[in-house]
């Protein structure tokens, strides 16, 4: 299991003051000491956090691997294609929303997002559709062509103290998505409370954390607040039926 970490509120923080503290790219790079597999950040299309130079700074500092949130912008894409993260995973994205919703309304039809694909895929990037837990959705996430899926978590993370249906789910996505041959990630909303049950997930193999890690790092430090998600993640208690 890997655990990427999401620096996006490091940014948010900043950019309240629009001034130069806290940079991203040394919580990068603490998070990195204190045990992060990757460095996850969102490039959005009103900037309202992340920034064009963070990517930019971030490309040339991160010694694990960087993961490239981005909706399928052509301005945005370009930038991917010049900067060349490791990875790029394709987001729905509203100006309005405060966090992501939901995942992508996934369509083999949908001539921006294959175009965005192709222009990832041909600059050498890893490809990554973030999605909902939706078997026939994983299926159009196989037939564009993508490596791997980001599955959206965001439903388990709002129910898990009250079932476990949408666990339930997520075990049975995630058994479909590497069954057909995708690699399977997943995130949004997990915390340090509830993010066990998925990181047992045997076939889900990358969680992206980043909202609970920097609210937590107020009280911690990142480093710390680092550590204490990874051990969660990667010392997992023995899976229960």
């Amino acid at each position: 299991m890997r655990l990427y970490v999401n620096i996006d509120h490091v940014a948010t923080l900043r950019e309240a003051r629009k001034t130069d503290e806290p940079d991203p790219v040394q919580a990068a790079a603490a998070a990195e000491r204190a045990g992060a597999d990757g460095i996850t950040v969102h490039l959005r299309e009103d900037r309202r956090h992340i920034q064009d130079a963070d990517v930019t700074a971030l490309a040339r500092s991160v010694r694990t691997v960087l993961n490239l949130e981005l909706g399928a912008h052509d301005e945005i894409v370009r930038l991917a294609a010049r900067i060349k993260p490791f990875q790029a995973t394709l987001v729905p994205e509203k100006r309005q929303e405060i966090t992501t919703e939901g995942g992508l309304a996934l369509r083999k039809t949908d001539r921006r997002l294959k175009a965005a694909i192709a222009r990832l895929k041909d600059a050498g990037i890893r490809v990554s559709l973030f999605i909902d837990p939706s078997m026939k959705t994983i299926d159009v996430a196989r037939d564009l062509g993508v490596p791997a899926i980001e599955i959206h978590t965001g439903r388990y993370a709002h129910t898990w103290r009250r079932g476990d249906a949408a666990l339930k789910e997520l075990r049975r996505a995630a058994t479909h998505a590497k069954q057909i041959g995708l690699a399977v990630h997943a995130g949004h909303g997990l915390t340090y409370q509830n993010v066990q049950p998925v990181a047992a997930i045997p076939e889900i193999e990358e969680l992206n954390i980043g909202h609970s890690i920097v609210s937590n790092a107020v009280f911690w430090g990142i480093e710390e607040a680092v550590r204490r998600m990874v051990q969660l993640v990667k010392q997992q208690p023995p899976r229960t039926t």
